[in-house]
């Protein structure tokens, strides 16, 4: 990986770990439905922005609109809808826990259906190390007594990871034709639609928000959990791989623990740190290897004239 794409991706972890913290604070006054559809729609609205700047190419075949209205509904509605109703029984440092699993899903899916990502020593070395701490710090809540809505919650999330794995792999299979903000403008515009139509049928009546905090929590779902994160997200999807780009929910967990110990008062303990630990080692072997020797006939030349 690339300076740039390490930044990039450092950056993602965090925006989508703090996105937890900021779902569980909206829950507190409205539905996980109406959560979804609002933060969607200022989502929307900023890659609207960035269509209008940008001016991405259109695709010229119809099966490309197609796969990206597919990756609106697997990618985007499912999931989003999953973890907040999951985060409406569970913790919120749990759910970004939980959604620690994509990469392992990832692995396994990429390796089936990408020739260039197949399953390595290495790969399955570090994404069994960042999954064990993963395992270490769901491990915590063992002890507690966690209801049945709270392992539904638990389930929701697990559902979520692995609805978001299987559309990291059709992307690239399928759409890297589209431009990342083409392809994250036109999936959260289909979701968002797919989301409004479910919302008069599972939260009637619909109301608005009428808190300044849960309008806060929405607008930076939306602008940067949503918006600025999906063209990060897009842009890694292409430039490291899927494998890559999903290891990105390593972070995740780490900074969604943190953020709800500090400020949802969730609990603290020596779980946090063993799991994170593991979490970071995870990351660092499966995006570090072995440096080939160059020889002095593959030596390169020189840019310099």
């Amino acid at each position: 990986m690339k300076l740039r794409d390490w930044v990039l991706f450092i950056l993602l972890g965090a925006i989508w770990g703090s996105s937890f913290l900021w779902i569980k604070i909206a829950l507190e006054e409205i539905g996980p439905f109406a959560l979804v559809a609002l933060r969607l729609l200022f989502g929307v609205l900023g890659l609207l922005v960035a269509v209008l700047l940008w001016r991405p190419s259109l695709p010229s075949r119809r099966w490309l609109w197609v796969g990206l209205g597919m990756l609106g509904v697997t990618n985007t509605a499912l999931p989003f809808v999953l973890i907040s109703w999951g985060e409406q029984h569970i913790d919120s440092s749990v759910a970004s826990i939980l959604n620690g699993a994509v990469p392992l899903f990832t692995l396994v899916i990429a390796h089936l259906f990408l020739h260039d990502e197949r399953i390595t020593l290495r790969k399955a070395i570090g994404l069994l190390t960042g999954f064990g701490g993963v395992v270490l710090l769901v491990g915590r809540d063992v002890g507690y007594g966690a209801g049945r809505d709270a392992v539904l919650g638990q389930l929701a999330v697990l559902v979520a990871a692995i609805s978001y794995a299987s559309s990291s792999v059709f992307a690239r299979r399928n759409l890297h034709e589209v431009s990342p903000i083409l392809q994250a403008f036109a999936s959260l515009a289909v979701a968002d639609t797919v989301v409004w139509l479910a919302v008069p049928v599972f939260e009637s009546p619909f109301g608005l928000p009428a808190l300044p905090l849960t309008w806060l929590a929405l607008v930076w779902l939306g602008l940067l959990g949503t918006c600025v994160a999906y063209i990060l997200y897009f842009y890694l999807l292409q430039s490291i791989g899927a494998t890559r780009a999903t290891m990105v929910t390593y972070v995740i967990p780490v900074v969604g623990v943190v953020l709800g110990v500090i400020f949802l008062r969730e609990r603290l303990d020596w779980f946090l740190g063993g799991g994170a630990a593991l979490v970071i080692a995870g990351i660092g072997i499966v995006n570090t290897r072995k440096r080939q020797p160059v020889t002095p006939q593959e030596q390169p030349a020189s840019p310099v004239k």
